[in-house]
């Protein structure tokens, strides 16, 4: 019985693996989903780990039939993947060598760690071409927003002047404390905006995430506008759920969109919703076209 369960889990497995990789050859062939009518007025990008079960060389395809100009998130091992189909990466990982989300800027004990971890970035970052590369505050595990900001800052300061000479920004997630991504320090805009202040490099921004925004204070479109000078990158998902951006969910992305644009913002949105219906990249398309204002 053992043997005749794990059969048809492989089995199951691969039918998986087979419609994931038909769906993607599906697109890539389809001329429908070709899209030369984006205005221009964003750049648009899409996180790679949304669409893990595609091949990255398949989801570049894809990218290109729909208009986009980046994937992100990626390591720098990737880079010449995205290259090779004239695609940029918009925001580079950083998430390596045991740290990332929980693991961050915040405790002086990570700093020597990370610094040598963010030479190697910032190198690999320049030599790509690309500008942005992310950060983590790390989680707060008792200690307090102020010297939360101060350990950051002092840490943050040791890169700065090399992401400066290389032209790199690095760029800080806001992401939400009380659904994804519990005891998070940097968990709202007026926090990162204080941490941008003690930094004090124009190579140091803001990555405002609308869906863990929306989560942690709502009235997105004034904080963005409040706060542009500190927003470097956008991510999308929506709410609740982390899902497609149609009409499921509780934000008006178009309306979102408009105001990104007012700002006079000229980086990159991307996509970072899971998609939910089966032809995933369909929900891609789609949520390219909803934030194409």
């Amino acid at each position: 019985m053992k043997r005749r369960e794990t059969l048809k889990k492989i089995a199951s497995g691969a039918a998986v693996t087979v419609t994931a990789t038909a769906m993607s050859n599906r697109l890539i062939a389809s001329d429908n989903y070709l899209d030369t009518q984006l205005k221009g007025s964003i750049n648009h990008s899409v996180c790679r780990w949304c669409y893990n079960g595609i091949e990255l060389e398949d989801l570049c395809k894809a990218a290109k039939k729909i208009g986009l100009q980046s994937i992100e998130l990626l390591n720098p091992e990737e880079f010449a993947t995205v290259k090779k189909y004239d695609l940029t990466c918009a925001m580079v990982s950083g998430i390596k060598d045991g740290f990332g989300i929980t693991k961050g800027w915040n405790r002086i004990e990570n700093h020597e760690g990370l610094i040598k971890l963010y030479q190697y970035l910032i190198d690999e970052t320049a030599k790509a071409g690309f500008t942005n590369l992310i950060c983590f505050s790390g989680n707060r595990e008792g200690l307090d927003d102020e010297q939360g900001i101060k350990n950051c800052a002092q840490g943050l300061k040791k890169i700065m002047q090399l992401a400066e000479s290389k032209k790199v920004n690095i760029v800080m997630e806001l992401l939400n404390s009380k659904v994804d991504h519990k005891d998070y320090q940097c968990d709202h805009t007026a926090w990162g905006a204080e941490l941008c202040k003690a930094v004090g490099s124009d190579r140091f921004k803001l990555l405002y995430d609308i869906y863990h925004m929306q989560i942690m204070e709502g009235d997105i479109i004034r904080n963005i506008r409040d706060n542009q000078k500190y927003i470097a990158h956008y991510h999308t998902g929506g709410v609740p759920g982390r899902n497609e951006i149609d009409e499921s969910q509780e934000l008006y992305y178009p309306a979102i969109m408009k105001a990104i644009v007012e700002t006079g913002f000229k980086g990159f949105v991307a996509q970072e919703f899971i998609p939910k219906r089966e032809d995933k990249l369909s929900s891609l398309k789609q949520g390219v076209k909803i934030c194409d204002v």
